[in-house]
C-alpha cells in the first residue's frame, strides 16, 4: 500500500518553503519501510483517490481570494478528512483560511471555510518576525519554527497547540500558539515545521500508519537526522532566552 500525502495549492501556498512539510513526511515514511508520495493539488481535478494526510502552506495577502476559491473545491472534502481523522498541517495563511474567517484593517473579510475555530484579525501593533518556541500542550515537548505574520488569531483559546516559551503566537495577550481540532493542526510554525520538530511529524506519521491498517516506527536514518534537529532546536532555544524549556 502507498501512503498518499497531498499538499494544496503549493503554487500559492508555499511563501515560506511550508508546502514542504509533504515533503518532509514521505522522507520519513520511506526511512520507516513505507511507501509513499507526494501529490500536489492545485484544483479539485487533481485530487488522488485516496488521501492519508494533507499540508496546507502559507502564502501570501496577494494570493488570499484565490487560494480561498480554490480551497472551496474542497471544502466537502476538508470537512469529511478532519472528521474521519485525517491529519492536516496548514500553516499561516493556510491555517487563517481554514479558520472562520481573515478580517483586513479596512474592515473587509475574507470568509474561511470554517474548518478550524477561531478567526484571524489585524494586530495593534507592527507584523511578528521572531523565532517562535512553543511548550505543546499536554506533552510539554518544546516545537520551535519561525513566526512572520501581520494578524492575531482569537476564538481558540481552548484548543490551543502550545503555550507561548518565546515569541507572540497567537498574541492578544492570550499566551498561546496556534490550534487542534482532531487530527487538524494550524500553527504559525514556519521552518518547515516538520523538519524542526521531528516529533510532530512521526505523530502524523503514526495516525496515517494507523489509518492505514499498517504500523509505522522512524528508520535509523529518521533517528540520525533528528539528532540534527535536535540540535539545531537547543541553539534556537537557547537563542531566544528560554533556559528551562523542557526538553
Amino acid at each position: 500500500m502507498t501512503l498518499t500525502i497531498v499538499t494544496l495549492v503549493p503554487s500559492l501556498q508555499n511563501t515560506n518553503g511550508d508546502a514542504e512539510n509533504a515533503a518532509v513526511l514521505a522522507r520519513r515514511a520511506a526511512w520507516a519501510g513505507l511507501d509513499a508520495r507526494v501529490v500536489a493539488v492545485e484544483s479539485r481535478a487533481d485530487l488522488p483517490e485516496q488521501v492519508d494526510a494533507v499540508v496546507l502552506g502559507s502564502g501570501s495577502d496577494a494570493s488570499l481570494e484565490r487560494s480561498r476559491g480554490r480551497l472551496l473545491e474542497l471544502h466537502d472534502e476538508l470537512r469529511r478528512w478532519g472528521t474521519e481523522g485525517v491529519p492536516i498541517l496548514a500553516v499561516g495563511t493556510g491555517w487563517e483560511l481554514l479558520s472562520w474567517g481573515i478580517e483586513r484593517p479596512d474592515g473587509t473579510t475574507v470568509e474561511g471555510l470554517g474548518i478550524l475555530p477561531g478567526r484571524a484579525v489585524p494586530r495593534a501593533g507592527a507584523r511578528v518576525t521572531e523565532d517562535l518556541v512553543v511548550a505543546e500542550r499536554g506533552s510539554g515537548r518544546v516545537l520551535v519554527g519561525f513566526e512572520n505574520h501581520a494578524r492575531d488569531y482569537v476564538g481558540a483559546e481552548g484548543s490551543p497547540l502550545g503555550r507561548v516559551r518565546a515569541g507572540q503566537g497567537n498574541g492578544r495577550g492570550s499566551g498561546q500558539e496556534g490550534v487542534v481540532m482532531g487530527e487538524v493542526i494550524g500553527t504559525h510554525l514556519h521552518g518547515p515545521v516538520l523538519a524542526k520538530n521531528p516529533f510532530l511529524a512521526d505523530r502524523m506519521l503514526s495516525a496515517m500508519a494507523d489509518r492505514a491498517g499498517l504500523t509505522y516506527e522512524a528508520g535509523d536514518q529518521a533517528r540520525a537526522v533528528d539528532a540534527y534537529a535536535e540540535s539545531a532546536c537547543r541553539a534556537q532555544i537557547a537563542a531566544a532566552g528560554v533556559a528551562d524549556a523542557p526538553g
